[in-house]
């Protein structure tokens, strides 16, 4: 007999392999800052982190979460032969990760002392991505209730890209610190916002693939 795992296209796998290797990249870095903070001995770039860890610690834990458990909820074939644990991820895991994400996130921005090179405009655009992951979440949320499926995908999916934001960012970022070393503030707006306007162009050029195939159906 053919298992459920070996009937869905390796395509989903390809996805959701991509979407782990993303995550993987600012979890190494969140690892070694958590590291830092386990072994008590701060430098200027991270005494914030050891005065005040809580919102790193929960941040990081969470995205984690979020990452993971989300690389799979948009996989249709995935999504359609584990239903049950679609609903629990979506409700126990990836809703309540993703809130903490967002709340760690905007915490950090407000009170932590970051360095000179992520100026005032960095934090505004922190801010705004934090608001707007929650918004996001609420909508979804939302959606669901109103057994509005079509919606609901397309709110987390705006959810899930700004979350992963942070992987993208490394690939808008390396490139300009590798040929010209540490970016000006400028740059490092720049390169920072340019992670999160690439996913969120991406999330919508897959939501209006999906609506494209699938046709509007009233909830019953």
């Amino acid at each position: 007999m053919t298992s459920p795992a070996s009937r869905i296209p390796a395509r989903e796998w390809l996805i959701a392999a991509g979407l782990i290797v993303l995550a993987l990249i600012p979890a190494a870095a969140g690892g070694v800052r958590l590291g830092d903070v386990a072994v008590g001995m701060p430098t200027a770039a991270t005494a914030r982190f050891h005065a005040d860890p809580l919102p790193l610690v929960l941040h990081i834990v969470s995205a984690l979460v979020f990452a993971f458990v989300g690389a799979f909820q948009f996989l249709p074939a995935f999504r359609r032969r584990n239903t049950g644990w679609h609903m629990f991820a979506g409700r126990v895991l990836l809703v309540p990760s993703g809130v903490i994400v967002s709340v760690s996130g905007l915490w950090m921005t407000a009170a932590y002392v970051f360095p000179p090179i992520d100026g005032p405009g960095l934090a505004l655009s922190r801010g705004i991505v934090g608001i707007a992951t929650l918004a996001f979440l609420a909508f979804g949320v939302r959606s669901i209730i109103r057994r509005d499926v079509r919606s609901h995908g397309a709110w987390m999916i705006r959810a899930y890209a700004l979350a992963m934001g942070a992987g993208t960012q490394v690939l808008t970022s390396a490139p300009f610190a590798i040929a010209f070393g540490e970016p000006t503030e400028l740059w490092r707006l720049v390169q920072m916002d340019a992670g999160w306007i690439v996913n969120a162009i991406a999330a919508e050029v897959i939501i209006r693939r999906m609506h494209a195939r699938r046709p509007v159906r009233a909830a019953a």
